[in-house]
């Protein structure tokens, strides 16, 4: 009987999209988080063998407290779990501690054990734009960003699902590091016009200073940490560390990655950007 790939954050944007390609592939799946039946807590590390014991992999999303990832995964390694698949971003290399300190911290982690592991690097998520920090401000008709204009190949999270999925059941991309993209580089500007035209109504991008972006989000409740976050994320996309799309997503699935305007097409008859 083929050993359950447990699954990290399975309430969470991606993990949710991961156990479900799991499951439409047939593969025995443990969802884990602090709400699921399977009970998952950083912090509360009685709940950690539940999700390593018996597991033949694991799908790996770094907490926000990066701490107790070393102990986390030397019991990944003791319980005999032999492929851990991490979701990173793209362009860590270049962040140098302006942001993501926690997916930098787990690449570290992950890769400097003695783990089978694969680290998936990840350009913005296309449904940022509707379960995420820039929702909110396409209902209200205005999405303001410090993007100095640069373009960014967004990725729809089921092609990253289905790419997690199977490199999950594989040993072929053993400590390998993906770069997933979508298929072509896109302005914000471009984007939020694709979104507009496809919902029926005016939503507009504009494009504000890195100050004044810190400012906006100041204003509406973000605490300081994610304030200084999200400005670094957009200190990387201005320097161009991103642009360039990749072949990753086809490579692992033989098939391209789905493109921005399909996936508008598709999501926007659900209303989610209805004002």
């Amino acid at each position: 009987m083929e050993p359950d790939i447990s699954v990290l954050g399975a309430s969470g944007k991606s993990g949710r999209r991961v156990a479900a390609a799991l499951r439409a592939d047939g593969h025995p799946v443990r969802p884990a988080s602090r709400t699921a039946a399977v009970r998952f807590d950083w912090q509360d590390d009685d709940t950690w063998p539940a999700v390593t014991e018996g597991a033949g992999a694991l799908y790996l999303v770094a907490p926000e407290d990066p701490t107790p990832l070393p102990s986390f995964v030397e019991l990944v390694a003791e319980a005999g779990v032999t492929r851990v698949v991490l979701l990173s971003g793209r362009g860590v290399e270049t962040w140098n501690g302006r942001f993501g300190h926690a997916m930098a911290a787990a690449e570290d982690v992950v890769r400097g054990s003695d783990l089978s592991w694969t680290v998936l690097r990840a350009n913005n998520f296309m449904q940022n734009f509707t379960e995420d920090v820039w929702h909110e401000p396409m209902l209200t008709g205005r999405l303001a960003l410090p993007t100095g204009g640069v373009a960014e190949p967004f990725i729809d999270l089921d092609d990253l699902a289905a790419v997690a999925a199977h490199v999950l059941t594989t040993d072929r991309y053993a400590g390998r590091v993906l770069d997933l993209s979508g298929p072509a580089a896109l302005t914000y500007d471009d984007a939020v016009a694709i979104i507009a035209a496809a919902a029926g109504r005016p939503i507009r991008f504009e494009e504000i200073s890195p100050s004044a972006y810190a400012d906006e989000l100041r204003a509406g409740g973000l605490p300081e940490e994610w304030v200084a976050e999200l400005g670094g994320m957009f200190d990387v996309t201005r320097e161009g560390a991103v642009a360039d799309p990749t072949t990753a997503v086809e490579d692992v699935l033989g098939r391209p990655p789905r493109a921005f305007a399909d996936w508008v097409a598709h999501v926007a008859p659900t209303g989610v950007w209805a004002s």
